[in-house]
Order: C-alpha cells, then sequence, then structure tokens
C-alpha cells in the first residue's frame, strides 16, 4: 500500500497544509484502501487492484474546489505568437530582398519565397482571432 500512500501525497503536493488537508488526504488513502480490499476479494492481485483504485479514483479538482485553492490562471500566448511570426516573417523576407537584390538584381524571385513565409503570421492570426 505504499504505492497508495505516494500516489496520495503527490495528488495534495500543491495544497497547502492544515487540517482540513491532513483530513481529506486520510479519508482519500481510507478510500482507496477499501478500494482495493474489495478488488482483491473480487480475484485481482494487489498490484492490479491498486492501479485500477487509482485510475478509478481519477484527478482531485473538485477536493482542491473543496478546500479552496485555485487553480493558477493559464495566460494565453496567441497575441505574442502572432508578434512573434510577424517580426520572423519581416526579418526573413528582408533576408530574401536583400540576397535578391545583392546576387541577382536583374531578377526579381524574392516575391515567391514570400508567400510562402506570410503564411506563418496569417495562421497565427487566424488562431489569435479564433481564441478571442
Amino acid at each position: 500500500m505504499k504505492k497508495l500512500n505516494s500516489h496520495v501525497e503527490h495528488l495534495f503536493k500543491d495544497v497547502p497544509e492544515s487540517e482540513q488537508k491532513e483530513a481529506v488526504k486520510y479519508e482519500v488513502l481510507e478510500n482507496l484502501e477499501e478500494k482495493v480490499l474489495d478488488l482483491m476479494k473480487q480475484g485481482k492481485d494487489e498490484e492490479d487492484a491498486i492501479n485500477k483504485a487509482i485510475v478509478d479514483f481519477g484527478d482531485i479538482e473538485e477536493l482542491r474546489q473543496e478546500l479552496g485553492i485555485k487553480q493558477p490562471v493559464k495566460r494565453s500566448m496567441k497575441k505574442e505568437n502572432l508578434w512573434y511570426s510577424i517580426w520572423g516573417s519581416g526579418l526573413i523576407i528582408a533576408l530574401f530582398l536583400f540576397i535578391n537584390f545583392y546576387y541577382t538584381p536583374d531578377k526579381i524571385w524574392f516575391v515567391y519565397p514570400t508567400f510562402a513565409v506570410l503564411w506563418w503570421p496569417l495562421t497565427m492570426y487566424f488562431s489569435w482571432v479564433r481564441s478571442k
């Protein structure tokens, strides 16, 4: 049952220490142990019973809400990705422009790779608009 104990410790590692946390941890561990014993009575070996109990238990999001733990809000990077793609595309196009006019000024070919490079900021723009 060490595996259950370490699993419960891992689930509650982000939760600040409190009496309520310890009580909930004890209750969760007790429920998991009972589930394992029930599964073993049904004929499963100990390792399979422990793994099934852990999988059936799932995550502790409801318990986190009950304990008053707020999940950190993930910041969307869509706008930063858009600006990065615009600047990156601009620099790549400028490189093509320089190479074109420095080495072959009589033929204008930089336009063709420019169309390919412009897909990057275009897709980032639509991704940013869709996330709004």
